[in-house]
Formats: C-alpha cells, sequence, structure tokens
C-alpha cells in the first residue's frame, strides 16, 4: 500500500526490541506446559522431519528434499506437515503417553496465522477416550493464559475468556445455527452427497461446478461458522462428519460421525483431536481416496507410508490432539501476528507495515 514502509530485518535490535516480550512469553508459556505434560507422566519426545511421506490429506503440501546415501543413490524425502505418523509408531512401540514440541513444515501457507514452518505441539494418551484429550486441550489453553498472566484472549475484534467453561457444539448443531444447513441428512455411512449439500448450501456460497462434498463443507465452515466460534469463551467443535475423519475412528452407533473435533478462541483454530484410527486397511482406503483427489486437483500426490500403517494395525486405541502452539503464543501474549512470536521469523519477505 503507498504510504508503507518496509519492515526491517528481524535481527535488527529496534525490531528485536518490540518483539521481545512476546518472545519471552514464548518462553514462559513453554515451561508451564512442560511442567503440565510433566505432571500427567508423559514422556517428552523428539521424532524425524525428514519422513517418506509427509502426510496424505488433500490440501496440505509439504516441501520436498532428496537425501544421498552413502553409494550414490538418492532417495524422495518430505519436510513433515506433522509429527503424527512418527508419534504413532511410537504408541506401537508401547509409549503410554508422550507429548512433542515439533517443528513442522506447509508449502502454499502465510499470513498473520500461518508460516512456512512453525511449532506444532502434540501429544498422546494411549488407551484412553478422546474426551480426555478435549479436557487436556482446555486446560493446556489455561495453563497458557496463566504463564502470561493475560486475562482475556484477543484477536481481530472478537474476545475469549480461557478460563470459562468451553461451548461444546457439534458440527451439524453449528452448521443448523449459522447457516440453517441439516448436515447429518447429506451424509450416508461415510459418504457425502455431494447434491444435497449443494443446494442447501445454494445462496450462501459460491458452489463450483467441480466442487466435491468436501469442498462445500470447507467454504460454510470458513465462511459462516468458524467467524461465530470462540467468543466470549473457548469453543470444542465435535463430531466431524464422516467424510472429514482423516486419521479419526468413526464413532460407534453413528457411521455419519467420527470422533474428530477442533477447539476454537476468537474464531482462531488453535487445535485438532482425533479418537485415532486403529484399522489400517480403513485408512489405507482414506490415504488413498485423499491422493488420488490431490493428484486431481494440484497434479502431485504424496507417497504412502507402509511403515506407518502396520503401525496403525499394532497400536492400542488411543487419542491424541495437535495444537497450534505458536497461535496459542499468539493469543496468550497478545501479539497480532504470528511471526511476532518465532525467534526467527522467515527472511527475505517483501512484507510491509504502515
Amino acid at each position: 500500500m503507498a504510504g508503507d514502509k518496509p519492515i526491517s530485518p528481524f535481527w535488527s535490535p529496534e525490531r528485536h526490541l518490540d518483539r521481545r516480550p512476546f518472545l519471552q512469553a514464548r518462553g514462559a508459556v513453554t515451561g508451564a506446559l512442560r511442567g503440565f505434560f510433566v505432571e500427567q507422566g508423559f514422556m517428552e519426545v523428539e521424532t524425524s522431519v525428514l519422513q517418506v511421506s509427509p502426510g496424505n490429506e488433500t490440501h496440505l503440501h509439504a516441501p520436498r528434499t532428496e537425501i544421498v546415501r552413502p553409494d550414490g543413490s538418492r532417495a524422495s524425502r518430505y519436510l513433515r506437515t506433522s509429527p503424527e505418523f512418527a508419534c504413532k509408531k511410537l504408541l506401537a512401540a508401547g509409549e503410554p503417553r508422550i507429548f512433542e514440541f515439533a517443528r513442522v513444515f506447509r508449502d502454499r501457507e502465510r499470513g498473520d496465522l500461518h508460516l512456512p514452518e512453525f511449532t506444532m505441539l502434540e501429544w498422546y494418551r494411549a488407551g484412553a477416550p478422546y474426551d480426555a484429550i478435549m479436557a487436556d486441550t482446555v486446560v493446556v489453553i489455561a495453563r497458557a493464559a496463566q504463564a502470561t498472566g493475560i486475562g482475556t484472549f484477543s484477536f481481530r475484534g472478537r474476545t475469549a475468556d480461557p478460563f470459562a467453561e468451553p461451548e461444546l457444539l457439534t458440527v451439524a448443531g453449528a452448521f443448523e445455527r449459522f447457516a440453517g444447513i441439516d448436515l447429518l441428512s447429506t451424509i450416508s455411512g461415510d459418504e457425502g452427497n455431494r447434491a444435497a449439500l449443494a443446494q442447501m448450501a445454494g445462496g450462501k456460497i459460491r458452489v463450483a461446478g467441480d466442487d466435491t462434498w468436501s469442498d462445500i463443507f470447507s467454504k460454510v465452515l470458513v465462511e459462516h461458522v468458524e467467524p461465530h466460534l470462540g467468543q466470549g469463551r473457548l469453543t470444542i467443535l465435535f463430531e466431524y462428519p464422516s467424510p472429514e475423519a482423516a486419521l479419526a475412528r468413526v464413532k460407534a452407533g453413528d457411521p455419519r460421525v467420527a470422533e474428530r473435533f477442533e477447539v476454537y478462541a476468537c474464531g482462531v483454530e488453535l487445535a485438532n483431536g482425533f479418537g485415532e484410527l486403529t484399522d489400517a486397511e480403513e485408512q489405507r482406503r482414506r490415504f488413498t481416496e485423499s491422493m488420488a483427489e490431490k493428484q486431481r486437483r494440484y497434479g502431485e500426490a504424496y507417497p504412502l507410508d507402509e511403515d506407518f500403517l502396520a503401525a496403525v494395525a499394532a497400536m492400542p486405541e488411543a487419542s491424541g490432539v495437535a495444537l497450534g502452539f505458536d497461535r496459542l503464543v499468539m493469543l496468550a501474549s497478545g501479539a497480532m501476528r504470528i511471526d511476532q512470536v518465532v525467534w526467527t521469523p522467515p527472511a527475505n519477505e517483501t512484507l510491509s507495515e504502515t
């Protein structure tokens, strides 16, 4: 914009001085959360960044690299989009409770809430239902707020009390309340009826001819549901429709929904958790479908990690969650952009600030 000035490098003393209170808050939150997990009997793990497959979700994109073996041969590897595959292998190995502050990477992402490299806090409980992980997440968010002394989260004109009892809202309930859509009537088993959802969503969003059921679902979620979540207090959005199950198991007694939840504050998604799927063949089917759609849409697909699928078959019943640590620090410190709370934000960018 006219009148903007280039941002000085993050390492310039004047800019670092402005950012330093947020970075001190980051340290306080890190220490507080490590303390929580130790109290709960968790083991901190460090898993590898280079992976055979970075994850198999349609819309997640990973940087790709090569390793050179001692004999000179080359093999493709990816920078992980999540530590999930590695952590579940450790569950299969017998670890009962684990957590990791993981550096993860995603292409095609940059903004006030997105970085191409960021920290994801993931943790898993073997033998625990997913409402136990939900409860963990609420405590983790409150502990972060306690660590910085902030009383209210605030972002883009929205506020949320991190200590208040969270709102529990099913995805179907949210679609009915905020978009007037009977979402479950468009699902049979784990299949979405694209025509039915398109008809209900018509006039509320722009539906393109090649939009899938999942595309329409995502547009309604982003445009009509998410802006209302985490207002005044946290919102736990749960029972995701089964076509959006990802790595979660389907709910016993109702195959239309899965044991998946997300947590929001001030309209910002903070965490995404699952009652973990342990059916390897079902996981393979989902991954295969996702990669076929990725190939159709983006002209690329990632390999399946066969070692991971073998681990899925061997792992115990478990629940886990991935929390955007930088986003949590941003809200707990009062920062307005995610790059304010990371020690070394992306360099050589053509960003500007007024």
